[in-house]
């Protein structure tokens, strides 16, 4: 890590996915022959990480402005440690990494739809709920030097994530909440964040509304971003798949439509990638202004990964996206 570095930190959960390809999810006491079988590395914080590091430099680099730094737990089994040595490939500083006897790595088992590219996924947390609420008491928990942006999921303890929160607004630091999976939230934890991306299921639960009212045709997604700025999030991005994104800030709002792609193969980590766009620009870029450029690139960026089957496998480097970031 250099001086001249941007640092972004991402907290959060380091899964292991076990992926099945089926033509469509069997229904209760079926069995169908599946298309293909892979297991990779996964774990929104993860995926994020590696977005982020990849997004942040062309293939074949070894330097970028951007220190990606990956803080979370595994366990001591056959899927932890080959997890942090795959993260390493990608450049980012797996020290913060916690190698946890006694606990199983994080494990996702996913089915995807070989039609659509829709996914299902079944989570066992493991290792990932070993992050606790007084590992991250003080600033100098969140990392020396402190980062300039933190990115966060909800697949660690929610407690742990409202500390972090606390902790991070005490100490100055700018934070990417991405709620996923989705609970409802304290009030007071908007206060902390910088920048909130979600999609339409997790808009719904966040806000109260049911799924078929946010998802119903011509519905008015301002008004569910001004509740939030309202609550002190200072930057709102709703995602909405093939529809693109919508935006809004104090000073500016407005939709992205989504990237043109040749076919849909799987949507498993094109959140995560968006996330990791809008960091790694964020962190180049840092102020409101070029935010609509910001979220066309994170829809790009998206777009070439749901061509593609995986998660991490699936994420694209800087030079394979067209865009500022690249």
């Amino acid at each position: 890590m250099t001086a001249s570095q941007k640092t972004i930190t991402i907290i959060g959960s380091l899964n292991t996915d076990l992926v099945t390809h089926t033509p469509r999810v069997p229904t209760g006491g079926e069995t169908l022959t599946a298309t293909s079988f892979s297991t990779g590395g996964g774990g929104k914080g993860a995926n994020q990480a590696v977005a982020c590091a990849r997004l942040s430099r062309p293939r074949g680099s070894v330097s970028s402005d951007i220190a990606v730094k990956m803080v979370g737990g595994v366990g001591a089994d056959e899927f932890g440690p080959p997890h942090i040595e795959a993260m390493k490939k990608d450049g980012i500083d797996t020290s913060g990494i916690r190698v946890v006897w006694g606990q199983t790595t994080g494990v996702a088992v996913i089915l995807v739809e070989t039609g659509s590219g829709e996914n299902r996924i079944l989570l066992n947390p493991g290792a990932n709920y070993t992050l606790q609420p007084e590992d991250f008491l003080t600033s100098e928990s969140l990392g020396t030097p402190k980062p300039d942006l933190i990115i966060m999921q909800l697949e660690i303890p929610l407690e742990t994530v409202l500390q972090i929160l606390k902790t991070a607004k005490q100490a100055g630091v700018n934070v990417l909440l991405n709620p996923a999976p989705a609970v409802r939230l304290p009030d007071e934890a908007y206060e902390a964040i910088t920048h909130l991306i979600l999609n339409e299921t997790e808009a719904a639960i966040l806000s109260g509304r049911s799924v078929e009212e946010v998802e119903a045709d011509g519905f008015e997604w301002q008004g569910l971003a001004i509740e939030f700025l309202k609550k002190g999030v200072r930057n709102v991005v709703i995602t909405l798949g093939a529809k693109g994104a919508y935006y809004a800030t104090e000073e500016r709002s407005g939709y992205v439509m989504a990237e043109k792609v040749e076919k849909v193969v799987d949507t498993t980590a094109a959140g995560d990638t968006f996330v990791g766009a809008y960091a790694v620009s964020i962190a180049r870029k840092g102020g409101q202004e070029q935010i609509d450029d910001i979220v066309k690139f994170s829809c790009r960026a998206a777009g070439r990964t749901v061509e593609r089957q995986g998660a991490q496998s699936a994420i694209p480097w800087a030079d394979e996206v067209t865009g500022m970031a690249a």
